[in-house]
């Protein structure tokens, strides 16, 4: 894919001279005379690299590039023919990744050019390594929902906001009813794929603002905020009525359908962490108690 480039320059021959050169050497080129139009351009547009020079109209090429660096992840490479008046070390500390001096020769801006492509390729490859290994650090291999650690710092921030804004907030506790039973009978291979059906099953009745997690085993927690008791319960029933309609895959001994005992309940504003969670636990082996495939809410004492 061809790099994006923005020229900045108020010369014009300048300006077209390195135009024609760049988009020769195989850039995608845009210019403008100016640093106002040019971060028009940067909202609309995504470019690799600016290359600004420093004597603007407006807003001069080191304020330029201030901005860009704070508000857009473009590199900067600044032009200037006033060597005695700007440094390298100035430019650097303005954000840019780079400085050269009018007249410029064409051969080095390329290779300076190549420079701070290859940099920014590794700088942006890091990142998405980083975000990747961040993700698998907070995801379940298995059913791809978010696992039980995340789930404590999540619901820790929910709390707070909830109490914060005094806003409902609500948890649903699940478990897969007589999932032992089909791991001795299926194998462990097909209850994965029940646990992963599972899962995906949870985000289709969801809203964007709640989180599943796979909790352990077979249990799973939903975090539902700015939801009230009788909301959760209305959602903990429809992932029920969800999995009762699911047509799981049954082994060869005819195992009993796949089911889940919910737990529902609503946050007491200032109550602790573990209670919340312990009532929900309660909610939902109440469920199992009363005969399985069942939603049961619990209120906070």
């Amino acid at each position: 894919m061809k790099s994006h480039i923005l020229i900045v320059d108020d010369d014009t021959a300048i300006r077209d001279s390195l135009y024609k050169f760049l988009e020769h050497a195989g850039f995608v080129v845009k210019t403008t005379y100016c640093a106002e139009e040019a971060l028009e351009f940067l909202q609309k547009n995504t470019f690799s690299i600016v290359l600004a020079d420093i004597k603007l109209p407006g807003l001069n090429g080191l304020e330029l590039t201030e901005s860009i660096t704070k508000d857009f992840d473009t590199d900067v490479i600044v032009m200037t023919g006033y060597s005695i008046d700007y440094s390298y070390e100035e430019a650097i500390q303005k954000g840019a990744s780079d400085f050269v001096f009018k007249p410029i020769r064409f051969e080095e801006l390329l290779l300076r050019l190549k420079r701070v492509l290859k940099e920014r390729k590794t700088r942006i490859e890091h990142i998405r390594m980083m975000e990747k290994l961040q993700m698998l650090a907070i995801t379940d291999g298995l059913t791809k929902l978010y696992n039980s650690r995340y789930f404590y710092s999540q619901l820790e921030i929910e709390i707070n906001r909830s109490n914060r804004y005094n806003h409902p907030l609500s948890l649903l506790l699940l478990d897969l009813d007589h999932f032992k039973q089909y791991n001795d009978v299926s194998g462990h291979l097909e209850g994965d794929k029940i646990l992963y059906k599972l899962g995906q099953i949870i985000i289709s009745c969801l809203r964007k603002m709640d989180t599943a997690y796979r909790y352990g085993g077979e249990e799973f927690t939903i975090i539902l905020p700015e939801t009230n008791g009788k909301e959760a319960k209305a959602v903990a029933e429809r992932i029920k009525a969800a999995v009762e309609n699911t047509n799981f895959p049954r082994n060869v001994n005819k195992t009993k359908p796949i089911t889940v005992s919910v737990g529902a309940t609503e946050y007491c504003q200032t109550e602790q962490l573990s209670d919340f969670v312990k009532r929900a636990d309660k909610a939902m082996y109440t469920s199992k108690k009363k005969g399985r495939n069942r939603v049961s809410y619990l209120f906070a004492k």
